[in-house]
């Protein structure tokens, strides 16, 4: 049926559902990067408790077009690109795009549709920084506010995007469970690479595995408290894996990050993805960001690979930027580039140039997927 008609059928009146606020709104399955997916339940005081995302992150003025690269699959696009700009009074483009992100369309799209406030991973905008003259080839006048979540934003991909568009990255850190509960803000100092601070509201931690604070500068696990109104009710029928995550007063997110002496939050990632290689604990995000700083790459991944001498190694996976090509020259320099932008030891000992990573459908890299090849004969 057309939605037209739908519309020339529907009711004049809308009854509203007499409904708590603890009552069950909607589930929505994780995306599976670390484990099996599993249905986080969320109730109706979902959107309320997440406000402070759209004052100080979203930072929605109200009649402008919001939209967002995903589609509502993903709990970052279901809240930032219909919920909370429904709520607070703007108009949302949603595209249901078949096959992979066309970032030309999508500069289609804002000169268009006149797109305001825009929402998209740091992959997305590394495309997007990809073509050629877009200012010269489209009218992006119109673009307000950026913001990015779903992986770390490399230093180099908002130093890019502010010199070309004109427009600082706002970036987040969030999951299924909760969305963005830590993210750089509107007013507030933004320090490349960090994912920034907790928005207001939201009470976090940074703890080692038994629940104890850590100091500034030491990688632990991020905690919420468990009484935040965005927080998940518990995961469906799942009753062993929601007191895994809910102990006590907290939400054990699984995220591995640090916290600066200024209370900024810096993402490493999750437990099972950090790479263990010559007694050293590498955060795959840094790594990442150096191989991506490099004008060659246009993404990459990083992740733990066995060694017959060093037991594991740093491995990276890398797809290349349009107009290069692989060669060992390259191999090299990159290799080299790593070293300069993080440390020796942490540089990928083994690189695999490669067409595409392996995504989920909200556009994370399936570092599990990359690992477990590496360990099966």
């Amino acid at each position: 049926m057309l939605f037209e008609e739908i519309l020339r059928q529907a009711s004049d009146e809308c009854k509203i559902e007499n409904t708590r606020k603890d009552d069950i709104s909607f589930m929505l399955y994780t995306s599976g990067t670390t484990g099996n997916p599993k249905a986080a339940v969320h109730t109706h005081q979902y959107v309320r408790g997440h406000e402070p995302n759209a004052i100080f992150w979203s930072a929605y003025h109200g009649n402008e077009v919001v939209s967002h690269i995903g589609e509502l699959n993903w709990i970052f696009t279901i809240l930032n690109n219909f919920l909370l700009p429904l709520q607070h009074g703007n108009t949302v483009f949603i595209h249901r795009g078949a096959g992979r992100f066309d970032p030309e369309q999508w500069l289609h799209f804002i000169e268009k549709y006149r797109i305001s406030n825009f929402a998209a991973t740091p992959t997305g905008y590394r495309m997007l920084l990809n073509v050629e003259n877009p200012r010269g080839k489209y009218d992006l006048s119109s673009l307000r506010h950026c913001i990015s979540a779903g992986e770390p934003l490399p230093p180099d991909t908002f130093y890019e995007w502010r010199d070309r568009f004109g427009n600082d990255i706002l970036d987040g850190i969030g999951q299924t469970e909760c969305m963005v509960f830590v993210s750089n803000m509107r007013g507030m100092d933004i320090k490349p690479g960090s994912c920034g601070k907790p928005q207001p509201g939201f009470i976090c931690r940074v703890t080692d595995e038994n629940g104890t604070d850590l100091p500034a500068g030491e990688p632990g696990q991020l905690l919420v408290h468990r009484d935040t109104p965005g927080l998940l009710k518990e995961y469906w029928n799942k009753p062993d894996k929601t007191a895994q995550v809910f102990r006590g007063d907290w939400y054990f997110s699984g995220d591995v990050v640090e916290k600066d002496a200024d209370g900024y939050f810096w993402f490493n990632g999750c437990n099972n993805d950090l790479i263990k290689a010559s007694g050293y604990r590498i955060s795959p995000a840094e790594v990442e960001n150096a191989l991506v700083s490099h004008p060659a790459v246009l993404e990459a991944a990083a992740v733990e690979s066995p060694d017959k001498v060093r037991g594991n190694v740093v491995k990276a996976f890398i797809v290349l930027r349009t107009g290069f090509q692989y060669s060992d020259p390259l191999l090299k320099e990159i290799q080299e580039h790593v070293k300069r932008e993080t440390a020796p030891f942490k540089y990928p000992r083994k690189i695999q140039f490669v067409e595409s990573l392996p995504k989920t459908q909200s556009g994370k890299v399936k570092r599990r997927e990359l690992r477990a090849a590496e360990f099966t004969d």
